[in-house]
């Protein structure tokens, strides 16, 4: 029987040729987390396609109990069904090499509708199918925690946990944060000030060694991998190869592989999808007034205004507020002040402005400086959140500016010929 290049590769990297040993634990070793997804597919970023078909592939060895479609952009719970379609054209190649695939309407049945716009400052606004799904997952008499893996918006678990606070202790949550912070920064302070004891693992840019760094030589470049190792693997690689230009991303799936190889019960552990530290204290900045490009805001933290009402303006006007001339969210009017918060993806200059009715509100305009924080700060792990971790600021863990990607990265080629075997069962079953 000839063996296939996906399976020297896997075989290559698991005898230990690669500069690192494969982390102990995990799904992989016969453990089995419960798992809920948290999606914005189809929605501002392409590449959650990829990572669901990455997720899918990995099924046979979690229990999948939810994939729930939160806000931002087109995206809704048909682009979830989607994914699920080209799955069950290879559901019978799939379980004839592992039993534990679960059936195409089984999956369909767990697929729910989010969050379908931003709630506003409160961070909360109404439950949704998704929030009802995470509190009834929750509350399974189950002794295993719930992984929520949120690859987008905040909003279905803000809403969940303003609902029900008593599932707090069963839940695990590793959030891609990064730019999906920047979109949820009114769900994500809710959470943060509300329920400052959740076990939260805050992956701002450790993510990215993903598709960041690592051995990036033919096969196991972005493009390269794709070409040699999902194009024509079924419904599913078909699909995946078809996205991006060939390329790979899959920025959210070290969510995933956080549960596949490694001890998920411990955030400071080495394993497939990072290495954290503890967060610490001063990550939020509060002004009640214009700020300047002499103000710091750490990167990836909260930056919150509360801006004195202009003299004149009626009490219930409408306020916008564009961020770097892109980035949209609404001030909170209260009468007196305007609220709002903004979360930096960029260690760079920002600028801000407010709008209401078509007219802009010079007075209230202004700009402010995000940048990584200082090392004394970030070596005093935080009292008040316990089982919250983010990533490693050390200068060893980076990908260049990507703090914390290199505990992925150097990996890469565990994951990535991992993940080619499991493309390979989208083929035909030899006989």
């Amino acid at each position: 029987m000839k063996t296939t290049f996906a399976l020297v590769l896997v075989a290559a990297a698991l005898r230990g040729q690669t500069a690192e040993p494969v982390p102990p634990g995990g799904a992989l070793a016969g453990e089995r987390p419960r798992v809920l997804v948290s999606s914005d597919i189809g929605g501002t970023d392409p590449d959650d396609f990829q990572s669901m078909v990455h997720l899918l592939l990995y099924a046979d060895v979690l229990d999948l109990e939810g994939i729930v479609s939160s806000p931002y952009g087109p995206g809704r719970r048909e682009h979830i069904l989607q994914v699920i379609d080209l799955y069950e054209k290879d559901y019978p190649n799939l379980k004839a090499h592992a039993a534990g695939y679960p059936a195409p309407d089984a999956l369909r049945a767990i697929a729910k509708q989010g969050a379908e716009k931003d709630p506003g400052a409160a961070g909360f606004a109404g439950p949704t199918e998704g929030s009802r799904w995470i509190i009834e997952c929750a509350r399974r008499p189950d002794p295993r925690p719930l992984h929520v893996l949120v690859w987008g918006g905040l909003e279905d678990l803000a809403q969940a946990l303003h609902d029900d606070p008593g599932i707090l202790p069963r839940l695990r949550v590793y959030f891609i944060g990064g730019p999906n912070k920047m979109w949820s920064v009114n769900a994500y302070n809710y959470i943060e000030q509300n329920h400052p004891k959740l076990w939260f693992i805050e992956a701002n840019s450790t993510y990215r060694g993903w598709f960041v760094g690592g051995n990036q030589a033919a096969p196991w470049g972005n493009a390269s991998f794709v070409a040699a190792n999902v194009a024509g693997r079924g419904a599913l690689g078909g699909f995946f190869a078809s996205l991006l230009k060939g390329s790979m991303k899959m920025g959210d799936s070290p969510s995933v592989a956080w549960l596949l190889r490694g001890d998920a019960a411990r955030p400071e552990s080495a394993g497939w999808g990072g290495r954290f530290v503890r967060v610490w204290d001063g990550r939020k900045t509060r002004f009640t007034r214009a700020a300047t490009a002499a103000d710091m805001i750490e990167l990836f933290g909260v930056a919150e205004f509360s801006l004195p009402l202009p003299e004149g303006m009626r009490k219930d006007a409408q306020v916008e507020v564009l961020l770097d001339g892109r980035v949209r969210t609404q001030a909170r009017n209260d009468g007196r002040w305007l609220l709002f918060r903004f979360a930096p993806r960029d260690a760079k200059p920002w600028t801000y402005s407010l709008h209401s009715g078509g007219v802009k509100l010079d007075a209230l305009a202004g700009r402010f400086t995000a940048a990584p924080p200082p090392t004394e700060r970030t070596a005093k792990p935080s009292a008040a959140h316990p089982n919250w971790w983010t990533d490693d600021p050390s200068p060893a863990a980076a990908e260049g500016i990507h703090a914390g990607a290199r505990h992925v990265s150097r990996r890469r080629e565990q994951f990535l010929a991992d993940f080619a075997a499991r493309l390979e069962r989208c083929r035909p079953a030899a006989r």
